[in-house]
């Protein structure tokens, strides 16, 4: 893999009902800061992103969190980053994470990690980008993201390689040996 400086991290802004989810949040965090890549996530204080960002900054990372005006006025911004950027829209604050990053990763999330990572793999196949992208899955939690890429080349409405672009890893050892090749 080329030479990686930043990775988009797309995580829930709850902690999930497996506390193995919150360790994978954990691990990551502290897995980019010791190997001195930043962390470009949402911007969060609270649920995976929180413990992302402080897990990340308590190694001592370089943490960007890129969050809408919005949610900085119903006060769920982390005030302790080493940069933040505050966007007008959900789509100005995507479109940042995306010039910001090398490569992205999900960790477990909801509707809006799911949001993320199908328009990071939308924008790769319109050849958008050609940057990395992988689903972290921890006891299962990648499997609807994947559902519905089978699905949609199943149907007819994207092509087999599809799959190529976004890789599953099984949990976040896996995905640092990915990156680090």
């Amino acid at each position: 893999m080329s030479l990686i400086s930043s990775v988009a991290v797309f995580c829930g802004s709850r902690p999930g009902n497996d506390p193995a989810f919150t360790d994978a949040a954990r691990m990551m965090g502290e897995g980019l800061a010791e190997r001195g890549l930043r962390l470009v996530y949402g911007g969060g204080r609270s649920g995976l992103m929180g413990t992302l960002a402080d897990a990340a900054l308590a190694k001592g990372g370089a943490v960007l969190g890129v969050i809408p005006e919005f949610l900085m006025g119903w006060e769920v911004g982390h005030d302790g980053l080493t940069e933040r950027i505050v966007t007008r829209s959900m789509h100005e604050r995507k479109k940042i994470m995306a010039e910001a990053s090398d490569v992205f990763v999900a960790l477990p999330g909801g509707i809006g990690t799911l949001d993320e990572v199908v328009e990071i793999l939308s924008w790769r196949q319109l050849r958008l980008h050609d940057k990395p992208i992988f689903v972290c899955d921890i006891n299962g939690s990648g499997a609807a993201m994947m559902l519905a890429v089978e699905t949609s080349i199943a149907q007819g409405f994207a092509s087999p390689n599809l799959r190529d672009m976004c890789r599953v890893v099984r949990g976040v050892d896996a995905f640092f040996q990915e990156i680090t090749r």
